[in-house]
């Protein structure tokens, strides 16, 4: 057998273990070292390279990033900090069409810009965007489908946690994966917006579950403002942060490690100030900070380990061999791939798809002349349409059950979250076609 025959066995393998319920870290190092075992004949190599990996990938400083950045958003989350954001961003956009689902994206736009996490503003506004959608009447599953939605957001504005995993596994600068994220992230925000205000035009019920009253609620004047020093003060704490970590990252002041323990101490003191984090909470973030870090890393170099496995196979080589040869061009291999991470999403969570296809794409199409960072933005972009679509959508499952609504069913939310999906293939088709969406700002 050839090693490009055991090299495609092996993904095969690794794919129905995931798929079988094997985490996906003890998947790709069980793939990799079999691989590199049967491929050289030689168990001491595997276990040699196994070693440099590991050791190569935590001697990384950009390994830093990830516990700084993940602990930022764990005391912003604390904080309350995105409650406030969506009582500010309620108030500005009340009287707008679908002002609460504008200010539902807007608010998750801002909170995503500090946190990073999907799941995490998914949980956030789903306690705090619902239940005022609900009580101003929009349909229960409208609501739950407009957090979901707008929670994709925070995977890819910047600092977003799969933009640094990402740049690990492509090896390019993370940095410019933040700044590349800007533009597409405006867009998909933006687009967001417009849908949320034509289908109120188009079907508002869909939107709202009376329609005529929700119309006339839109108008009353009555509802007293909420004075501008109380707005003031409670966007100061975000703003900052923001100004902090994406201001210092743009300027060229800080490394992206730097920015991630700026932003960490930053949010610390808000924490302190708000006086939202007593020692309990604190022992509480510091622990899910290490084991949210510790998977993480785990991932990264299980997948370091399997990308060196593809390597010695041959593997990425092969695979550009055949895109040529059927004459795919750039951006024909970049559909197909998105593609395959589209039908990927609907059985395999984010991280777990990043970890098998970028070892294998990012060089192919590095090959066929492809921008590694605007093939990133693609990635990821394809990789969080995974996030709303079934049977997994994993944004979906996490607001029906912290929302826990039994007139609320997975299929109302998932059947809510679809014009979301469409604007972010549009938006994905524009950045595949226009690469200066992702590239102008570097």
């Amino acid at each position: 057998m050839t090693t490009l025959a055991i090299g495609f066995i092996l993904i095969a393998v690794l794919v129905i273990l995931v798929l079988m319920g094997m985490q996906i870290a003890w998947a790709l190092l069980g793939a990799g070292f079999l691989g590199i075992w049967l491929i050289r004949d030689n168990l001491d190599l595997a276990f040699r390279m196994l070693e440099l990996t590991a050791y190569s990938g935590i001697a990384d400083y950009l390994f830093a990033t990830i516990p700084l950045f993940v602990l930022m958003g764990l005391l912003v989350s604390v904080s309350n900090v995105g409650r406030d954001t969506f009582e500010v961003a309620e108030e500005l956009l009340r009287r707008v069409l679908c002002g609460l689902g504008v200010a539902t994206v807007a608010a998750n736009t801002v909170f995503a810009a500090v946190t990073g996490v999907s799941i995490a503003s998914a949980a956030v506004f789903t306690r705090v965007a619902v239940p005022e959608m609900t009580r101003h009447g929009y349909r229960p599953a409208f609501a739950a489908g407009t957090v979901a939605g707008s929670s994709v957001l925070g995977m890819l504005i910047p600092p977003s946690l799969l933009l640094i995993v990402y740049g690990v596994l492509a090896e390019v600068s993370i940095g410019g994966m933040f700044i590349a994220g800007v533009i597409p992230g405006i867009m998909l925000a933006l687009g967001f917006v417009a849908m949320l205000m034509g289908l109120t035009l188009v079907a508002p019920g869909f939107v709202f579950t009376d329609p005529a009253a929700a119309r006339e609620r839109r108008t009353l004047r009555d509802i007293e403002p909420m004075p501008l020093r109380v707005m003031l003060s409670k966007l100061l704490p975000i703003v900052v942060l923001v100004f902090l970590v994406l201001g210092g990252l743009y300027s060229g002041f800080f490394t992206p490690t730097e920015a991630g323990g700026v932003g960490a101490f930053g949010a610390l003191l808000v924490a302190l100030a708000r006086r939202s984090l007593d020692r309990k909470r604190l022992w509480h973030v510091m622990k899910q900070t290490g084991a949210i870090s510790v998977s993480i890393l785990l991932l990264l170099l299980a997948a370091s380990f399997y990308s060196r496995m593809l390597s010695v196979a041959g593997l990425p080589n092969a695979i550009a061999d055949l895109v040529r040869s059927g004459g795919f061009s750039p951006v024909g291999f970049m559909f197909l791939y998105a593609v395959i991470i589209l039908l990927m999403g609907m059985i395999l969570d984010s991280t777990s798809i990043l970890l098998i296809m970028v070892p294998i794409a990012a060089p192919i199409a590095q090959s066929l002349g492809i921008d590694l960072i605007h093939f990133g933005i693609i990635t990821v972009l394809a990789v969080e349409i995974g996030l709303l679509t079934p049977p997994f959508g994993i944004s979906v499952f996490t607001v029906q059950n912290t929302l826990n609504d039994p007139d609320v069913s997975v299929e109302q939310v998932f059947a809510a979250t679809l014009p979301f999906v469409l604007v972010m293939l549009a938006v994905l088709v524009i950045v595949a076609l226009v690469p200066s969406t992702a590239t102008a700002l570097l």
